[in-house]
């Protein structure tokens, strides 16, 4: 929302470099005098510094490591300092939270919140897919295993039917009635109904209610968008500034699951939510200009198609296409230079397999533990309120 639409409002809005919280305080002590800052005012101070230097840090990123699981990790562990911090500062202000117009902006971030729960648990789904096809990658690297001294026919026969499984497998996630979407799981709880299913035992490793076959991510992100407005200046004196924290957290809870979905394969993950936030806040421009990178990243030609923009993804699809022209072209007996192109290709896959062998369980227990959180800060502050409202 630009300046402009402030008109009539004595607080200066195009002021540079100074947080609404400080021009808030300073409306404040112009009619009582010149006092020291509040605790409450600290604390909405220091949630604003603590936003701003996490989004910072994750914006320093280079291009290529940008989306990557160690990038989206740190991400993830932001989101987590920042709503604890956030879950503090609305404890402390029951007072000002069980009252308008602070109650419903509030009770606005938790229906966010819900929606947000689906997104981790179509995330959660996405990361079980990717580990589908560390199967697939697994044959082929076993197929091709460079320990072996001579490579046949047999064994490029059986990497190349992995490879196209993998390339049918990649394809079928890009469609939204993927099989794979539609797993009956919960975070955290066993499911009964699911004794039809005949997988192998252990085959999912955590539960979670699967979205619907009609969910989707592109709509989920915008309702979690809809009308999320700056507050007024008169919202910002009347609730003590803490409606500024509120919207704040509104935003980076929007952009951490409009990333999830960029990055991880999930059931139609459009990314055409844009984040319309003003750039007087000290933590937009970072946040916009992030947002703006993955999107560039998402319109290159090699990444239109793509089941997700994570690093990681990306370069399973380059080694995968890159080791299926070899094995549609090879010949036998192998030339050595052509043997040595094949065993460098598999190094390569390799590498990027245990990367995502090493990321992809701590960021599904980030994921489940951001789910948890949402769940249990939800809980805590509908209580408080309604405490609070008991109490008057």
């Amino acid at each position: 929302m630009p300046a402009t639409d402030y008109q009539g409002s004595s607080v200066p809005f195009s002021s540079i470099g100074r947080s609404l919280l400080s021009i808030r305080r300073d409306q404040v002590h112009s009619m009582e005098g010149n006092q020291e800052p509040t605790n409450l005012e600290l604390e909405l101070e220091g949630f604003q510094k603590q936003v701003v230097d996490r989004f910072n840090d994750l914006h320093a990123v280079t291009g290529e490591d940008l989306l990557s699981l160690s990038w989206i990790r740190r991400l993830l562990d932001a989101f987590l300092c920042c709503q604890e911090e956030f879950r503090a500062i609305l404890f402390k202000s029951k007072a000002l939270v069980s009252k308008p117009p602070l109650d419903r902006m509030v009770n606005e971030f938790f229906e966010r919140s819900v929606k947000a729960l689906d997104v981790c648990n179509a995330i959660r789904d996405g990361i079980e897919q990717v580990r589908q096809w560390q199967k697939h990658l697994e044959i082929v690297l076993c197929a091709l295993d460079s320990r072996q001294r001579i490579l046949g026919e047999g064994q490029f026969r059986r990497a190349k039917k992995a490879l196209t499984d993998l390339t049918i497998a990649m394809l079928d996630e890009k469609d939204s009635s993927s099989v794979i979407s539609h797993r009956n799981r919960s975070f955290g709880r066993n499911n009964n109904s699911s004794s039809k299913d005949h997988r192998p035992a252990g085959h999912f490793r955590s539960l979670s209610w699967s979205v619907s076959r009609s969910w989707s991510a592109a709509r989920q992100l915008q309702a979690i968008g809809n009308n999320l407005t700056p507050p007024r200046s008169n919202e910002i004196v009347a609730t003590s500034g803490v409606a500024v924290a509120v919207y704040t957290m509104n935003s980076v809870l929007l952009f951490v699951m409009w990333s999830l979905v960029a990055a991880i394969p999930c059931q139609d993950r459009g990314l055409q939510t844009h984040l319309s936030i003003p750039r007087h806040f000290p933590w937009a421009t970072s946040i916009i200009s992030l947002q703006e990178r993955i999107t560039e990243e998402s319109k290159k030609r090699d990444r239109k198609n793509a089941s997700g923009l994570l690093k990681e993804i990306h370069q399973i699809e380059k080694c995968v296409r890159h080791l299926t022209e070899m094995a549609d072209a090879v010949q036998f007996p192998l030339t050595e230079e052509r043997e040595k192109e094949v065993r460098q290709g598999a190094s390569d896959l390799a590498l990027v397999l245990d990367t995502v062998r090493e990321g992809l369980d701590p960021l599904e227990r980030q994921v489940r533990e951001v789910f948890h959180r949402i769940v249990r800060s939800r809980t805590e502050g509908l209580d408080c309120m309604g405490k609070a409202s008991y109490s008057e």
